[in-house]
């Protein structure tokens, strides 16, 4: 089975080798199916420290490295939206 793959931008980078990464999704609501937005927060494992805040993060789902961590960084781009033309091929 593939594992979960998604795109988000790094809120903190505070923790050592963890960065926490926000993934927008919008949904319609039940009854209006008015687009509403959603946000979750993510805490990822970054073994090389080079997330900085704002930066445009792909994350894997993996085994549960710690309590709360269970994804990993995979790739980094930039806030500039590097990863946002992949995502739109998507």
């Amino acid at each position: 089975m593939p594992r979960k793959e998604l795109v988000g931008k790094v809120v903190s980078n505070k923790m050592d080798k963890t960065v926490v990464v926000a993934v927008h999704n919008s949904s319609p609501h039940t009854k209006y199916e008015k687009q509403v937005p959603k946000t979750a927060k993510f805490k990822a494992h970054d073994a090389e420290n080079k997330c900085k805040i704002g930066d445009s993060v792909r994350i894997q789902e993996c085994r549960p490295l710690s309590r709360e961590k269970r994804w990993l960084v995979v790739q980094v781009g930039d806030a500039a939206g590097i990863l946002k033309k992949e995502e739109s091929k998507a």
